[in-house]
């Protein structure tokens, strides 16, 4: 990554020190308050961004694991670091076993560093739930986009069961069907394709988009909405011996997005119109009228999509999350106490 797309530590814990001391704690509808830490303590934002920031100097890529870990663990049954859990007393499979996540989950190591780290300074105090969306959030604005505040005062849940994630968006979803699993989450078309967005960084395994390269039944042939040198070029990074015929993943990826792979930023947008979009449900955004016309506005206007890309990831945030006296603070976010 180049050195110029991350803010400089000085500038974003500059922000956040001003934004939170300016800020009276305000209570959110769900219970949660901007400046939550601030007397309690006062350095846990400071110290999620430093561990962020050290992480991302050695490999930049973390910044999507991070803010994909964030996703995952909000749209299954609410933001509650459920995702962390690695076995539960139920003796179900938790959510980290199953297809959706196993074994491509990023960003663990760097949590369980930032726990331990808040643990010496503030024990008990700080949220896992909080450290995953404070640390997206860092990962994010440390990739590109504008700095956003983003409350605490979540709390840990003590449920995770693999069958839970069947809800995720799975890449082969048409833009329609896109729309509807993200309203029943509260959100907009417009955010669904604001929040689209993030595949501006990170990678996506061959197996996740082969399909669309060689077809996914006899005689079926290239997607007609790749742009074909593209293809040429996805096709010698995948070739067919990339894709397991299990239905596994296999190890060979490439990145979401071929312009600015490792900055975020609207080249995702551009990408589409490009008809460079990697997952089908990617490039399906150009499909129909509406997210069509938003993905040329954003592809247009980098700013606002920035803008609102913070707005919706600190929506995100609030999906049915634990507050007050609800659940728990984890001593060690891989397991309940």
């Amino acid at each position: 990554m180049e050195v110029g797309a991350l803010i400089p530590t000085t500038v974003f814990g500059l922000f956040l020190f001003c934004s939170l001391l300016g800020q009276p704690t305000m209570v959110l509808s769900q219970g949660l308050q901007y400046g939550f830490y601030n007397n309690v303590c006062p350095e846990a934002e400071q110290i999620v961004n430093e561990v962020v920031r050290k992480f991302m100097r050695r490999d930049a890529h973390i910044a999507a694991g991070l803010i994909r870990l964030h996703f995952h663990d909000c749209f299954v049954n609410g933001c509650d670091a459920s995702v962390l859990l690695e076995k539960t007393p139920s003796g179900e499979q938790v959510e980290m076993d199953s297809p959706a996540n196993y074994k491509s989950l990023r960003g663990m190591d760097l949590i369980d560093k930032i726990k331990s780290k808040l643990e010496d300074k503030c024990p008990g105090i700080v949220s896992c739930a909080d450290i995953l969306a404070f640390a997206a959030r860092d990962a994010a604005v440390n990739a590109g986009v504008l700095p956003y505040l983003v409350p605490g005062g979540r709390r840990d849940g003590s449920i995770s069961r693999a069958m839970d994630t069947m809800i995720l968006p799975a890449p082969s979803l048409t833009a329609e069907e896109l729309t509807d699993t993200f309203a029943k989450k509260g959100f907009t078309q417009n955010e669904m394709v604001v929040l689209s967005g993030a595949h501006s960084i990170g990678y996506a395994h061959c197996a996740t988009f082969g399909s669309r390269l060689y077809g996914d039944k006899p005689h079926h042939s290239q997607d007609p909405t790749l742009e074909p040198l593209h293809a040429e070029i996805l096709k010698n990074k995948c070739p067919p011996s990339s894709i397991p015929k299990d239905g596994s993943l296999g190890h060979h990826k490439v990145p979401l997005d071929s312009i600015t792979p490792t900055i975020l930023d609207n080249m995702y947008y551009v990408g589409l119109e490009q008809g460079k979009g990697l997952l089908a449900s990617d490039q399906g955004l150009m499909k129909i009228f509406h997210t069509r016309n938003l993905v040329f506005e954003y592809a247009q206007n980098p700013i606002l999509w920035s803008r609102q890309f913070g707005l919706a990831m600190e929506k995100m945030g609030t999906i049915d999350v634990l507050t007050g006296d609800q659940g728990q603070i984890r001593r060690k976010c891989r397991r309940i106490n």
